[in-house]
C-alpha cells in the first residue's frame, strides 16, 4: 500500500488548479505587461485571480501582491519593515525563512527578540507583553500562524491584538503558509501575511504576501515595476491562476475537509499512542487538521523515515526545508523536549483523501518500525532492564 503522510511537505495538485493552469502553459503565453491581445488576455487573467485571492481572504485585490512562495514573502516582510537599529520580535518556533532572515537582520545591526514557547507551542501573552513593555517599541512582531512541525495553531487575533494596544505603531506579520485554505482565519490586526500556493494543492513556486492598505512597505526586488510596481519580475501567470484556482477550492470544501482529516488524525494518533514510550507534540486541541508530530524514545527520526519509505510511506522527521540537518528540530527544542529525545520525531501529515485503512496501515508499520529500531539500540535494551519514569514538559509521566 502507498501512503503520502507529508501534506505537510508539500500537497498534490489540485485538478483544478492543473485545469485552470493549463491554457496559461499552451497557447496563452502572453506577457501581462505588454499591450496587444494576448497580452491583455494574460492581465484580465492575473486580476481575476487576485480578486479571487482577495475574496478568500477577506481582503481587497490592491493588498494582494504575488511572489515566488512563502520564502520570498517573508523575507520581504522582515527585511523591508525592520531598518538598522530597529527591533524585531519573532517566536522561537519559526519556519526557517523567518529565522534565518532574523538572523541575517541581526548580523546588520537590528535588534532581535525570540519569544519562547511553552509546551503545547504556543506564545503566551504574558510573554508578548512583557518583550513589548521592555526597550523601544519594535517595528514588525512576527509570530506565525500555525507550526509546520508539531501543527499547533497559535492565537493570532490575541497575540496581535495585545501588540497593537501595547504598541500602535507596530506592525505585524504573520507566516500563514501552513494554515491557509486548512484553517479560518482572520485579518484583524494582521499587517502583513504569507502564503505559498503548495500547501494547499496549488503549483509550487508561487505564494502571496498580503499588504493591508495603508501599510508603506518598500519592494525587496526592483526591476521592471511589476505587483504596481512592489515586486518586480514577470508575472508567472499559470502559476498565480493555478494558486487562486486551489485556493478557492480549499476554502471552499475547507470545513467538511477538517472535519474528515481530524477524524482521520485522532485515529491515528490513538494508535500509535499505544507503542510504548510515545508521545504526541503540540496542542492537542489548538492545533491543524491533518498535522500529528511524534516522538519515540530510543529511535533516530530518520532512520523511521527511511524504514517507512521501504513499505510505501511518505513521512517526515521534520520540516522538509531542513531535512538536510543532523541537529534535533528547533521546535522540539522549542517546546522542551531533550535534545537527545528530539532525535526521536516523525512527522505524519494527512488530508481529507486519506483514508481509515491507510492509517491502520501507518500505524501497523511505525510500530513495526520502532520496534525493529529499537530491538538494535543499546540505549532500548538499557531502558527497558532498568525502566524509569520520564517526565516531559507538560508534567505528565510517560
Amino acid at each position: 500500500m502507498f501512503v503520502y503522510a507529508d501534506n505537510a511537505a508539500t500537497t498534490k495538485l489540485r485538478k483544478t488548479a492543473l485545469e485552470a493552469m493549463l491554457p496559461w502553459l499552451e497557447d496563452s503565453f502572453g506577457n501581462a505587461s505588454s499591450m496587444y491581445a494576448p497580452a491583455r488576455d494574460a492581465k484580465r487573467a492575473l486580476e481575476d485571480a487576485r480578486k479571487t485571492v482577495a475574496a478568500c481572504l477577506g481582503a481587497r485585490p490592491d493588498e494582494i501582491y504575488f511572489t515566488s512562495g512563502g520564502t520570498e514573502s517573508d523575507n520581504w516582510a522582515l527585511q523591508c519593515s525592520v531598518a538598522e537599529g530597529q527591533r524585531l520580535i519573532i517566536s522561537a518556533i519559526e519556519h526557517h525563512a523567518v529565522l534565518h532572515t532574523a538572523e541575517a537582520l541581526a548580523k546588520a545591526g537590528r535588534m532581535v527578540d525570540i519569544l519562547p514557547v511553552n509546551a503545547q507551542g504556543q506564545v503566551e501573552p504574558a510573554t508578548l507583553e512583557k518583550a513589548l513593555s521592555q526597550g523601544i517599541a519594535p517595528a514588525l512582531v512576527s509570530i506565525m500562524a500555525a507550526n509546520n512541525e508539531i501543527g499547533t495553531v497559535l492565537d493570532i487575533p490575541t497575540l496581535f491584538t495585545l501588540t497593537k494596544r501595547l504598541s500602535p505603531t507596530t506592525r505585524t506579520h504573520t507566516d500563514a503558509v501552513q494554515a491557509v485554505g486548512h484553517i479560518p482565519l482572520s485579518l484583524e490586526e494582521v499587517d502583513l501575511l504569507s502564503l505559498s500556493a503548495h500547501k494547499f494543492g496549488g503549483p509550487k513556486g508561487v505564494g502571496m504576501l498580503y499588504i493591508r492598505k495603508g501599510v508603506r512597505l518598500p519592494p525587496l526586488l526592483h526591476g521592471g515595476g511589476h505587483e504596481r510596481g512592489k515586486r518586480s519580475s514577470t508575472e508567472n501567470i499559470a502559476g498565480i491562476v493555478g494558486l487562486a484556482a486551489a485556493l478557492l477550492e480549499a476554502v471552499n470544501s475547507r470545513d467538511s475537509a477538517a472535519k474528515q482529516t481530524d477524524l482521520m488524525r485522532n485515529r491515528l494518533i490513538d494508535g500509535i499512542l499505544k507503542i510504548p514510550y510515545s508521545f504526541v507534540n503540540g496542542d492537542r486541541e489548538n492545533h491543524l487538521p491533518g498535522i500529528a508530530s511524534f516522538i519515540f524514545e530510543c529511535v533516530e527520526g530518520e532512520t523511521l523515515v527511511l524504514g517507512l519509505d521501504a513499505v510505501g510511506i511518505c513521512a517526515s522527521s521534520g520540516s522538509a526545508c531542513s531535512s538536510g540537518s543532523l541537529d534535533p528540530s528547533h521546535v522540539l527544542m522549542a517546546i522542551g523536549l531533550p535534545q537527545e529525545v528530539a532525535h526521536g520525531s516523525l512527522r505524519l501529515s494527512i488530508d481529507e483523501t486519506t483514508t481509515a485503512d491507510q492509517v491502520d496501515y501507518l500505524v501497523e508499520q511505525v510500530s513495526r518500525v520502532v520496534s525493529q529500531r529499537r530491538a538494535m539500540s543499546p540505549l532500548w535494551n538499557e531502558k527497558t532492564q532498568t525502566p524509569t519514569e520520564r517526565f516531559w514538559p507538560d508534567g505528565n509521566p510517560r
